[in-house]
């Protein structure tokens, strides 16, 4: 009997203080209707100084947990995505097993950028149908504001604060029907984050803050994400046409719109909700997910694609049915 990895619960986490498109043009050089004419975002949320990416995972997690009236120490597996980490070690994941107070499992970070949650799904499927776990919580959890230059229009305009939670369950029903991911290290200077408290190979110290090419990271997103939008329905035999809902990483709602139309859908099945979050990175789609679950649009038995693209580059997708 085929065994599957089953959706049973989401969450999600935005912090309450809001940063609009008009705050920030009061230190930088710009306005809200260039920001939102070129990104398709209002406002994000930003983090309080006494939040941190395991704090919001917990609430995200105990939301999901919630959901599925699903016991913590039901999980046999945490995986949290996440590029801003509380630490460098220990893990967060080992954060949220402690404030979750699980004693009995296993817990880990990845990193993929704003691919993550789309890589810990992938890993947390193979774990599920290989047998070797039976209930799996992925987090993707990102203060990204807390690595943003103010001061710097091309990215200070485009990130948000934010966590999202998915719990999945051995199954015989379908759930996980395929993940595809992907990474390509040779466009690693397209748009990085260096750590400042390492000196680079040469030898130069940079600040700990995003540095992205934009045009060139969005050519990429586009011609890379109708690329695994096919590899996606080749691998599963399926028309566009089964899609019932398209999840995309917040980025750009140019990008978004690239590939809604790759798939011939509606922008009415796409949920968006970076307008009001702008991109949480490796939490977006989660995020996104869990909205609309939780207000009725995706219902049991719809199939859902979500994708996201990442630095790395990195990139991937999961189709499932809910």
């Amino acid at each position: 009997m085929t065994r599957y990895s089953k959706v049973i619960g989401t969450g999600a986490y935005l912090p309450s203080t809001i940063r609009t498109n008009e705050q920030i043009s009061e230190t930088v050089d710009t306005s809200d209707s260039w920001i939102y004419e070129r990104t398709g975002i209002k406002s994000r949320r930003i983090a309080g100084p006494n939040e941190s990416a395991a704090s919001m995972a917990e609430i995200a997690a105990r939301l999901a947990l919630e959901a599925a009236n699903c016991d913590a120490n039901s999980i046999d597996l945490i995986i949290v995505a996440t590029g801003t980490p509380d630490r460098v070690y220990p893990s967060t994941g080992c954060l949220l097993q402690q404030r979750l107070n699980i004693k009995n499992c296993v817990a880990f970070d990845i990193q993929a950028a704003c691919s993550g949650s789309i890589f810990a799904l992938s890993i947390a499927d193979q774990y599920i149908k290989s047998g070797a776990a039976q209930t799996v919580l992925i987090v993707g959890t990102e203060i990204c504001s807390r690595i943003v230059d103010w001061n710097d229009r091309g990215t200070c305009i485009l990130f948000g604060d934010g966590a999202g939670a998915v719990l999945l369950s051995a199954s015989n029903e379908a759930g996980i029907l395929s993940t595809h991911i992907h990474s390509d290290g040779e466009y690693e200077d397209l748009l990085y984050c260096p750590n400042p408290q390492v000196a680079t190979e040469l030898n130069k110290h940079e600040t700990g803050v995003i540095n992205m090419r934009g045009n060139e990271v969005f050519k990429m997103a586009v011609n890379t994400l109708g690329k695994i939008v096919d590899e996606t329905l080749e691998a599963n035999n399926m028309d566009k046409s089964a899609i019932d809902w398209l999840v995309p990483h917040q980025a750009n709602i140019r990008i978004i719109m690239a590939t809604a139309k790759k798939l011939k859908m509606s922008m009415d099945q796409v949920v968006v909700t970076l307008e009001h979050q702008g991109n949480t990175s490796s939490a977006s789609v989660l995020i996104a997910f869990n909205e609309a679950v939780r207000d009725g649009r995706i219902q049991r038995g719809q199939v859902v694609l979500l994708e996201a693209f990442g630095a790395g580059f990195t990139w991937g997708s999961a189709l499932l049915k809910y």
